[in-house]
């Protein structure tokens, strides 16, 4: 008799389409990926997809020795388990764990990969299943242009194999929901599901790849910058002379008298030192000294005869110059415009 847990605890078919409708909802939604909503629905797949993992592993559906035609068409969906895991993984965000995720990812998708070979469900290649240190992986000067262009070409037929799997797809949705299909059109439909995801995780994975080694690059790069003292950058700078050339610096010098030896501040300090400031003699001078310092006075008197003088001396000024203009008319001596 089954447990009371046993009853309660969802079915492998439920996990499995749960999890699925929240990836696609995941996909298709306008709000941030960051937000909580979608987050919320990102660890919510994950964990359905674990037990459902845990669940495929206890009821042994797949195994290394039998065909993909010994599998039931109604368990082939099941294989995308892993896929579903990657994909999910992928829409994580936490900037501090993006490595980690990634990692995670790449190795969800090379698992189904694995299987998909193994059951020969498409014929591909196999990327490698572990992604060499940023140290390992090779470096070339000049890329190699057959490579890239064969890699392109392999982009662009894998896109358009994607595209047509979709489309048939979509030409058997319409019967696979109405839940009459016959069997062969079951295993039909969820074979081009299984196509397609491998398409998927060959782009996912080849991303992946991109993204880590711009990840260790960045890392490394912030390492070695920590690492190194600013006061190890910076090379000792000596003291220099600009002059045309060395025997003009041999003859004639630097072309003016000297080098400064101190600064204004220091010689500043070192005549207030000493006293030699014209503010300190006047602070320490005696009122006898200071007297003597100061500009005599002149007496009133005195200043009234020189005021009186200025006056006569300005006014036979004015009366001079009043003889001369009734004596000389205007524009005297000006013979530039006569003829």
């Amino acid at each position: 008799m089954a447990t009371e847990e046993q009853v309660l605890r969802p079915r492998l078919p439920e996990l499995f389409e749960t999890s699925r409708q929240l990836l696609d909802e995941v996909e298709v939604a306008s709000e941030p990926a960051g937000s909580r909503v979608i987050q919320d629905k990102v660890f919510r797949g994950l964990d359905l997809l674990e037990k459902a993992a845990e669940m495929l592993l206890q009821l042994d559906l797949f195994s290394r020795n039998e065909d993909l035609e010994e599998i039931t068409s109604a368990d082939l969906k099941y294989l995308m388990v892993p896929a579903l895991q990657g994909a999910l993984t992928m829409k994580l965000v936490h900037t501090s764990k993006r490595l980690d995720h990634l990692q995670r990812a790449r190795e969800h998708f090379i698992n189904y990969l694995t299987q998909c070979q193994h059951y020969h469900v498409a014929e591909f290649q196999l990327p490698e299943a572990k992604l060499a240190p940023a140290e390992q992986q090779p470096t070339t000067a000049s890329p190699n242009l057959v490579a890239m262009a064969s890699h392109r070409q392999a982009k662009v037929a894998r896109y358009r194999q994607q595209k047509e799997l979709e489309h048939q797809l979509a030409a058997m949705r319409a019967a696979m929901e109405s839940g009459q299909a016959e069997d062969e059109r079951v295993r039909e439909y969820h074979l081009l599901h299984l196509r397609r995801w491998i398409c998927i995780s060959l782009e996912e994975v080849e991303s992946i790849d991109q993204e880590v080694k711009i990840l260790r690059s960045r890392d490394a790069s912030r390492e070695a910058s920590t690492s190194r003292s600013p006061l190890q950058d910076r090379a000792t700078m000596k003291p220099f002379v600009l002059t045309r050339n060395k025997a003009q610096a041999t003859v004639f010098g630097a072309g003016y008298p000297s080098l400064a030896t101190m600064t204004v501040s220091d010689w500043y300090e070192q005549h207030r030192k000493s006293g030699a400031l014209p503010d300190q003699r006047l602070a320490t001078a005696t009122p006898a000294e200071f007297t003597r310092a100061a500009p005599p006075h002149e007496e009133p008197e005195q200043k009234e005869e020189e005021e009186e003088d200025n006056e006569e001396d300005t006014l036979h000024r004015v009366r001079d110059w009043d003889d001369w203009k009734d004596t000389h008319p205007r524009g005297y001596g000006n013979r530039q415009n006569m003829g």
